[in-house]
């Protein structure tokens, strides 16, 4: 796994038609929140930078129930996760200063569009996202690593964001990650989704992401100095501007009981 930080919009609005879970679909959707292994999935972050009273006030927690359960409520959604972030890890990270975020996966573009117009999402976004929130960054890419990433309950994740320098293009980027990624995390005990951003609008610049995950935070902090992922730095470092780096730990599947330290 490559940790880059070494390396010097709101959620989606549009409506459409409510469509109501079948009994079959919740299953399917409690399943998927357990191991979220999507070939080549879409994935979708929003960083949430909350405000200090909402987390005082339970309406941060609120926010939090609310998005977990559209795991039940929105057809096409494979995988979501909402939570507190666990650490941020780099300048950049520090200077945007997120305290929540979203994670989810789909397996088509076409199923995060669903997600997206959807009334649930929609109503969760204006009823509990924007009125907590001082800020969001989202960011969206279709995996370009070769195996899945699954999250469970438990699992550490790392989430890189990086802006490449001028004159760099972004799909050489993703190659020589994919690459170096293949070579040290994967050895690790890390599984990795990475790709060009795609929704620039509401990305502040950011055009690469990459998740990490590790069975535990433990894994997770196991990788901080190792020599092959100090290489595949080095060999990522010249293509990189800006990267932010944050780390955060998978809640429970919905329907399950969230721990004490969720927010």
């Amino acid at each position: 796994m490559i940790c880059l930080k070494a390396f010097s919009s709101p959620l989606h609005l549009p409506t459409l038609r409510r469509l109501a879970p079948s009994s079959s679909s919740l299953r399917v959707a409690a399943a998927a929140m357990s191991s979220s292994a999507v070939a080549a999935p879409v994935e979708h972050i929003v960083l949430l930078k909350v405000r200090p009273e909402a987390v005082a006030s339970g309406a941060a927690a609120a926010m939090v129930s609310t998005l977990q359960a559209l795991a039940t409520q929105v057809p096409g959604l494979a995988y979501i996760h909402a939570g507190p972030v666990l650490r941020l890890r780099s300048p950049a990270a520090e200077a945007l200063g997120p305290t929540h975020l979203l994670h989810s996966r789909y397996a088509t573009k076409q199923d995060l569009a669903t997600y997206a117009a959807h009334p649930a999402h929609v109503a969760a976004v204006q009823g509990h996202v924007l009125p907590n929130a001082l800020d969001t960054t989202a960011i969206d890419w279709v995996n370009a690593a070769e195996l899945p990433s699954p999250v469970n309950p438990g699992s550490a994740v790392r989430l890189t964001l990086a802006k490449v320098k001028e004159g760099v293009e972004v799909p050489q980027l993703v190659e020589k990650v994919a690459a170096a990624t293949k070579a040290a995390g994967e050895a690790k005990g890390a599984k990795v989704s990475l790709g060009e951003n795609f929704s620039p609008a509401r990305a502040k610049g950011y055009q690469f992401g990459m998740v990490a995950v590790f069975d535990s935070v433990e894994e997770l902090d196991a990788v901080e100095g190792d020599g092959k992922v100090e290489e595949a730095k080095a060999a990522v470092r010249p293509l990189l501007d800006e990267v932010l780096v944050l780390d955060f730990v998978a809640g429970p599947a919905a329907g399950e009981a969230p721990t004490p330290a969720s927010l």
